[in-house]
């Protein structure tokens, strides 16, 4: 028998706190034997939510908290002085080893400094990058960083890049992924100050496949496996790759319904349209890790249901189970 992962899930936080948290943790524990959640925040409502639900009651425990963190307020004053709130308690039962990892929609500031000042840092690791995966032609890419660090350095990147390829063969399973550093052109000496400096720490290190710049054009084609980028551009491909392909969606469904010709049209390819489209569906993906910590830490989308949550419950038992710190680890003591 596995062992079974202890997930602490921040359930008020998010646009859809705390039903469709709750139901998420249901729809974990029912499809993974191997997972056990820890819903933090008001018990009561938590409590309430539950009730409509079938499930193994050994496997879902409620952790009272009476505070919820705001997406307005100041990462670092919440963080310190809401010691009740759902998203501290669950960040504080990874750092007593509790759980393995912990999940929230809530707010991504206080998430990123109470990892940091709560969690805290692998020894060794420099700036903690989120790193989603987003969808390709060819399956998925690591875009590392998305959001913690806009202000990064060469050797920051560096680190992204050996972290993306450790993540990226042990998690999505590809063998020799390929590193490419996001940038104006395909040549060494295209991009700003940072990217110039960046590129030949990359293509002297010996850990990763590195395949040289990308435009940002390139990325949706599936030219490359990990993204990287320092977190202002990584925010701003990811926040323009989820509009446009929200977008293309809704127009291809407005233009099926547009005449009785369409209609049958679209009857005709709907299932197979609907194949292609779950796979540039975000919520299919999980989560963004903070990498870099001494427990799992994830963030998923503030407006999130069930399915995205579920998944990045899931996404944290895989990654458990792969021992990610631990290479993590293995790999900083090589240098």
């Amino acid at each position: 028998m596995k062992e079974i992962i202890a997930v602490a899930v921040d359930a008020m936080g998010g646009d859809n706190a705390p039903g469709e948290v709750v139901k998420a943790a249901v729809l974990a524990v029912n499809e993974c034997k191997e997972v056990k959640v820890y819903l933090t925040g008001k018990s009561d409502e938590i409590e309430k939510e539950l009730a409509g639900f079938t499930y193994d009651k050994e496997r879902i425990v409620i952790v009272p908290a009476t505070e919820v963190i705001e997406t307005a307020e100041g990462p670092v004053i919440a963080i310190r002085t809401k010691k009740n709130s759902s998203l501290v308690k669950a960040l504080e039962l990874v750092k007593n080893n509790e759980c393995s990892a912990m999940v929230s929609a809530g707010s991504t500031g206080a998430l990123l400094v109470g990892g940091q000042l709560i969690v805290g840092r692998i020894k060794g690791i420099k700036r903690p990058p989120l790193a989603p995966l987003i969808p390709t032609a060819t399956g998925v890419a690591l875009l590392i960083d998305c959001g913690a660090n806009v202000d990064a350095r060469a050797e920051h990147l560096l680190q992204f890049a050996r972290m993306g390829t450790i993540y990226m063969k042990h998690i999505v399973g590809i063998k020799n992924p390929r590193v490419a550093l996001v940038s104006n052109g395909a040549e060494e000496e295209k991009g700003n100050a940072l990217t110039k400096e960046t590129y030949p720490l990359l293509k002297d290190c010996q850990d990763i496949n590195f395949v040289g710049n990308i435009e940002a054009r390139e990325i949706p084609a599936g030219a490359c496996d990990v993204i990287v980028c320092e977190a202002f551009v990584g925010n701003v491909i990811l926040k323009l790759y989820e509009g446009v392909g929200a977008t293309l969606i809704g127009m291809i469904k407005k233009g099926m319904k547009s005449t009785l010709r369409s209609r049958i049209g679209g009857l005709l390819v709907k299932p197979a349209l609907k194949t292609t489209l779950k796979s540039f569906d975000t919520e299919e993906y999980g989560g963004a890790p903070l990498l870099g910590l001494k427990g799992l830490v994830v963030k998923v989308h503030g407006n999130a249901k069930a399915a995205e949550m579920k998944n990045a419950i899931l996404q944290c038992v895989k990654f458990t189970e792969e021992k990610i710190n631990d290479k993590l680890i293995a790999l900083l003591e090589s240098r």
